[in-house]
Formats: C-alpha cells, structure tokens, sequence
C-alpha cells in the first residue's frame, strides 16, 4: 500500500495537506490537513461589536459579503432590530453579485484546468500531467471561455460595489441594512451589469459544464462522499424572512428539518488543546497546540447531531429540488453553474421590487449586552457566526464556515470528513500524480483562509 503526499495542492484558496494512501489503483484512505492559521475570532475578542460586519470580511477576499451577511444577522439578533424592507433588498443584491463572481472565478481560475489543456507558455506551465480529452477546437474554445469568464467574475464585482461601495470587502452592510441609496441610476447600474452577466452564464458557462461532462462522464460516478447534505438556506425576503433558498438537512432519513442547537465542533485531530474534544459553537473555544499527538490540521471537525455533513451548491440543489442527479464530482461543478443562473433571475426579481429612494436603513442603539447566531449559507456552504458581548465589548466570537464543515478532519469517533469521505474510491492512474484527487478535491471549491481563523499573539509586558 503507497502512501502519497501533496503539499501545497496547487489552485485552491491557501495551503492544503493532502496525504492519501493508494492500493490497487484506488484511494483506500485519506487527510486532508489545512495548514494556515489566522486571527479573528480572538482579534474581535473586546471590540464594540458593531465592529462585526466589517471586519469578519476581512477572513477572506473571495467570499467577504457572506462573513458581512452572518456578522450582521448575528448583530441584529443581538441588538434586537432588523433591516429596512429595502436594505434587506440591497444586501441580498450585494451579497448575490458575491456568489455569482466566485462561482465564476472558482470555475475558470481554479477546476478549468483540471479538464481543459494550457497552452505551452506561462503560467501554463509547468503544466499538470493529465488525461486530457477535449478535441483540440473544444480545448481552444474553453481556454477563450476562460478568459471571458474572469472578465465577467469582474463585472459581478462591479455590480456589488455599486451598492457595496468597494469589492471585495464591500462597506455599506450594517444591522438595520445598507447605507447606499437605492436611487434609480444605481438600480439601472445593476440591473445592465445582472442582464450581462445572466446572457453570459446561461449561454457559456452552463455550455461549457455540459462540454466537461460529456467527456468525463466517469466523473459522474466518482466522489460521491456520504451523501449528508446541510443547509442555512440564504436570500431571506424583507419583513417575512423567508429564504429563497430554503433551510435544510437531508441524512439517511430525508430531507428533515434543521436544528443548530445540535451542531458541535470536535478538535480530536487538530491542533488545539481543551478539556473536552467537543463543543457547542457558544461554547467554542481556540486554543492552539501544534505539537498535538495525532493532530493534522488547522480545521476543526463540525457535526451535526455526530455526523459530518457536506454543505454548499450541490447540498443546497439537492434541499431545494434545483439539482438532485447524483452526488458526485461532475454534479458538483453542475449544481454550482445551474445555481449561478437560478441566483441571476432572483436577482432580477428582486431588482423589480425595489422602491427607488425608499428607506435603506435607519438608526439603532444596541442593547447593552447580548447574544446572537448569524446563520446564512455563503458560496461554499453552511456559514455560522456566533456572537456575544457585554456591556458593548465582544465576549465571544465563534465562526464556523463551509470549508470547515467539508474538509474537517476526522472526529473522537474516526469518522472522516466529507472530503476525506469523498477520495475513498477514486481512482488513480499514476499514483506519484494524483490529478484525479485534485478534481475531487477542487469540486468542493474549498477556501482555507475561511477556514481557521486563530492567531497566537506574543505577550507584551
């Protein structure tokens, strides 16, 4: 049995550990181990937590509006108060042009490259030794997709700013909504930028998955995982709350319904220290140890209810009845695109809702204590913001993201993750190169500088 290493695996947000143990042409065994660690669940540990939304997105370039939608959820549940109608409105616009671009960029940056061939020049090159199969006139077409596709990742960044302020990192979400205007020019900015990008992903983008997948239909049937599948639902509706994509959790059972009371997080593999190897995320604490016995990453291990479950694009098809084929690789990529256009046409629903110059926020003064849980589903799954303060300073600040809850290391009861789950089966042609691990792994469009958020600060006296 061949024991293979990769690290850093390349084309995924910060640095991953991948170990695998091959036997017969097949993965048998795998840890997956993220090797970045971070600070800002303790770095907001005595800030006024009005802070929250701001600086939560500073986790992570890519998918920042949805650490500013939890954080503010979790503020407004604090602070007792809600958005206006219209502020509700324009957060869904902002964080929906989010999605929408990393979808995009995660597609034509980071998994493209796994089925389509570079050509013979920088940054090409070295380029990855793979199976290769699109006919040459396809691979040229993609490869010109490609480049388009970055453009129009850029154009949905645009339309966030437009009432975001600035992209990424966007500035205007706050507990009672969003401090831009809705003003008629800035609503018929988005608009031509959301008709653009709509055209654009139903004409290439769901082309060019429907390309990829006729020529590594065997995709279809690899990385498949548990099959547990979680969601916060996103994109509540003014006043009713109402998600557009609705909450769930579909297990051996079904679909039923979700409780977060029965989320924990273990840190039996990884590299923290505590008396107990579970907590609630209320209870959650961060202490590292990284000369832990047995410990190999950074992530901790949620569950739920004792389960590992995966989150994201396909879990959220599959909850919502928008994309329910299968549970693989192929389905992953498919799920994602088919997402980014059903997102385009409720944004443009939305878009005709709003009343020009109506209310996008309004005053509040929070309540001198509390507490608050900002659940909301992001780009790559299930995101959990837990907040509480005292007399206006954080007390405590736990966070608990898609790419912890996908690429958690194994828990007190050994049970894999659901990407460690995801590898057993696959198989592999060439066992000191493992391109088809790195599909497996790049489906889940996995984000590690989401995905540990602790820095060890030195005293100073």
């Amino acid at each position: 049995m061949a024991r293979q290493t990769v690290f850093p695996v390349t084309r995924v947000h910060e640095p991953l550990k991948v170990e695998v143990e091959v036997q017969n042409g097949r993965i048998v065994d795998a840890w997956l181990g993220g090797h970045l660690f971070r600070g800002f669940e303790n770095m907001l540990v005595g800030r006024d937590p009005k802070d929250a939304a701001l600086f939560t997105q500073r986790i992570c370039g890519i998918c920042s509006g949805a650490h500013a939608v939890a954080a503010a959820m979790a503020q407004q549940q604090a602070f007792g108060v809600a958005p206006t109608p219209t502020g509700q409105q324009l957060t869904n616009l902002i964080f929906a042009a989010d999605i929408i671009q990393n979808h995009l960029r995660h597609f034509y940056l980071l998994v493209l490259y796994d089925y389509v061939k570079g050509p013979d020049m920088p940054p090409y090159l070295p380029g990855m030794q793979a199976d290769f199969r699109l006919p040459p006139k396809l691979n040229a077409e993609l490869l010109q997709h490609a480049k388009e596709g970055t453009v129009m990742a850029m154009r949905a960044h645009e339309a966030m700013a437009v009432f975001g302020a600035k992209a990424p990192h966007q500035q205007t979400i706050m507990p009672t909504g969003v401090t831009e205007q809705a003003s008629s020019e800035r609503l018929m900015a988005y608009s031509a930028i959301l008709q653009e990008l709509a055209e654009w992903v139903e004409n290439f983008f769901l082309y060019d998955i429907r390309v990829i997948a006729d020529y590594y239909k065997d995709y279809y049937s690899i990385g498949g995982g548990y099959g547990n599948f979680m969601s916060y639902g996103m994109f509540p509706a003014p006043v009713t709350g109402e998600r557009a994509f609705k909450a769930g959790l579909i297990m051996k059972q079904g679909l039923e319904a979700l409780d977060a009371n029965l989320i924990t997080e273990e840190i039996r593999y990884s590299w923290y220290t505590d008396d107990q190897e579970s907590r609630i995320p209320q209870e959650g604490r961060t202490i590292p140890d990284r000369d832990k016995a047995e410990a190999y990453s950074w992530v901790k291990a949620p569950r739920y209810h004792d389960m590992p479950v995966e989150s994201g694009p396909l879990a959220r098809g599959f909850i919502n009845g928008g994309y329910r084929r299968g549970i693989s690789v192929m389905d992953r990529l498919a799920a994602r695109a088919e997402e980014t256009l059903k997102i385009c046409r409720l944004t443009q629903g939305w878009l005709n809702e709003i009343v020009p110059n109506s209310p996008t926020c309004q005053p509040f003064t929070p309540l001198d204590s509390g507490s608050g849980v900002g659940l909301t589903d992001a780009m790559r799954g299930a995101l959990g913001h837990w907040l509480e303060y005292r007399h206006n300073k954080v007390t405590h600040y736990q966070i608990i993201t898609p790419t912890t809850w996908n690429f958690s290391p194994r828990d007190s009861k050994g049970m894999r993750g659901p990407v460690e789950q995801a590898l057993i089966g696959t198989p592999v042609a060439d066992g000191a190169n493992l391109v088809e691990a790195g599909r497996v792994i790049r489906s889940f469009d996995p984000c590690f500088t989401c995905a540990v958020h602790l820095v060890e600060c030195p005293v100073i006296q």
